[in-house]
Order: structure tokens, then C-alpha cells, then sequence
């Protein structure tokens, strides 16, 4: 049932440790429902609807919020609502994790660490007050060492494809080691970052003045600026294996896919024209 699911899903990922702004939990469906397929995806939106349809999916969990700000109708006359009336009658049900499974142990910086190349320990990079082993971000090292541009090139080859390539800022030849990482946006942690030690943070969503301003001082890590969908995108798989193994423990048996349809906004780019003399 839909109702055993959820319990597996919130003893993985508790919604106790969901920042206080964020809304996680059963968006839509009725617990007392069968379920016998999973579809995993980061956005909840209509394509991953049309997914989920076809293949056959009892529940979709994603990664983000439909409704992050809360609603007064669920009417079908935005994207939103349709993509809960289209769930309702598919008797589709629709769970989401998303702080709580950034700070999870592991979570969604662990996937992305494993992504990008960091087989050693990791420890959070912003460690939960309660437990030392959860927290934000994550920071571990490399096999060997590597240059800047040899690591981001790794990096570029270990998440899945967008419209937009990785940024780098700093030298490209330095050496990396170190690796700070978080799933998401990462603004709120380059100071995190900047006292770890860390040889490079690669983090999606950095804004201009913070990350000129950050590399304006000396002595901290060089920046790597991904697309938020791609740093999130790899902890869909560790949530389906780790949900299916053990609801399979309890001998509660669900098949579950990983959406491959990439969500990112950006969708194509454009490079720049040469500069026109003045």
C-alpha cells in the first residue's frame, strides 16, 4: 500500500529534518492504494506526468515541491493544477523529499560526490546540530590528485547532460584534492566552503557578486557552477534502490524507474558574438 511507502520513505528521509519553509511529504493520493511501480524524478511537472502514465507508475516521488508556497486551489487552469487533476484521475500519487533528503545520511550531496568522482569518506560539509553524520553539502577527496580543469572535466562527465556547459573559476591548472560539494543551489555555503579546506566547491545556482566577491579573497577553493537539475539528478537513484531494498526486507515488493527526461529550464544556449570595436 501507498500508506507503507511513505513510512519507508519518511524513515529514509524524515520529514523532521525539512528546513521550516520547505513542504515534503504526500502532495496527493490515497494510502490505502496498491502500489507496484515508482517513478523517481527531480521536478514534478507535466512531462514527468506523461512518464509516469506510460509507464504504468502508482506514485511518482520527486525531488522538488509542487506547491513549495503553498496554494488556495488546485484548480486545472495553471500547469500545476492540471498536473493534479491528470494525477488524481490516473489515481497517480505524487510524494516529495527535499531538505530533508539533502541532509540525509546519505543523501543528495553524497550522490552527487560518487558522481563526480570522490571515493573516500565523506563528511557534510555544514554538519546537522543533532547528528554529526547528516548536514548539508558534502566534502570528501579524490583517488589521486588532479588538475582544475582535469576534475571538471570529470565532473562534466559523471552527471547527466544539459543545455549549458559547467563554469570554473580559477586557475585551471591548480591542483585538486579536497572536493566540497552540495546538490542545489549553494550560495548560502561558500563561506562553508572557504573555511573547509576544500580545493574546489562545485555547487549549481551561484549568482554573480557572490561568487566574484568569493574569488576576489585569497586562499579559498576554485568554483564549479553546474545545472541545478544535474547536481540533484543522481540522488534519485540511491533513494530507488535504497526504498525498494528495503520495502524487499519487509517482503513488499515495487519496481521503480528513474526519470531520464531532463527538466533543467534551460534547454539550449547561444555563445557570444566577438566584441565590436568601440
Amino acid at each position: 500500500m501507498l500508506a507503507d511507502v511513505v513510512a519507508q520513505m519518511e524513515t529514509l528521509y524524515d520529514p523532521a529534518w525539512a528546513e521550516s519553509w520547505d513542504a515534503v511529504g504526500l502532495v496527493c493520493g490515497d494510502p490505502a492504494q496498491d502500489v507496484r511501480r515508482i517513478l523517481f524524478a527531480v521536478d514534478p511537472v507535466s512531462v514527468v506526468v506523461d512518464e509516469a502514465l506510460e509507464y504504468g507508475a502508482d506514485l511518482i516521488v520527486t525531488h522538488h515541491p509542487l506547491y513549495l508556497r503553498g496554494t488556495t486551489s488546485v484548480a486545472a487552469t495553471t500547469f500545476k493544477g492540471r498536473v493534479i487533476h491528470r494525477l488524481i484521475r490516473n489515481d497517480v500519487a505524487l510524494y516529495t523529499a527535499h531538505t530533508n533528503a539533502d541532509v540525509a545520511d546519505p543523501g543528495v550531496s553524497d550522490a552527487l560526490a560518487r558522481a563526480v568522482g570522490l571515493s573516500g569518506e565523506l563528511r557534510p560539509l555544514l554538519p546537522a546540530v543533532d547528528d554529526p553524520r547528516r548536514g548539508l553539502g558534502r566534502i570528501g577527496t579524490l583517488p589521486s590528485p588532479m588538475t582544475l580543469r582535469a576534475f571538471a572535466e570529470r565532473a562534466a562527465s559523471g552527471l547527466p547532460g544539459t543545455a549549458g556547459p559547467l563554469r570554473v573559476a580559477g586557475d585551471p591548472d591548480r591542483p585538486v584534492v579536497t572536493v566540497a560539494v552540495s546538490g542545489g543551489a549553494g550560495d548560502s555555503l561558500l563561506g562553508t566552503a572557504r573555511a573547509s579546506g576544500a580545493d574546489v566547491f562545485l555547487t549549481a545556482d551561484l549568482r554573480h557578486h557572490p561568487a566574484s566577491e568569493f574569488m576576489e579573497a585569497e586562499g579559498g577553493p576554485a568554483l564549479i557552477d553546474a545545472s541545478h537539475w544535474a547536481t540533484e539528478w543522481p540522488w534519485l537513484a540511491d533513494a530507488a534502490e535504497r526504498l525498494t531494498s528495503a520495502l524487499a526486507a519487509k517482503g513488499i515488493n515495487v519496481e521503480a524507474r528513474v526519470s531520464r527526461i531532463v527538466t533543467d529550464a534551460w534547454t539550449s544556449t547561444t555563445p557570444y558574438s566577438p566584441p565590436r570595436a568601440p
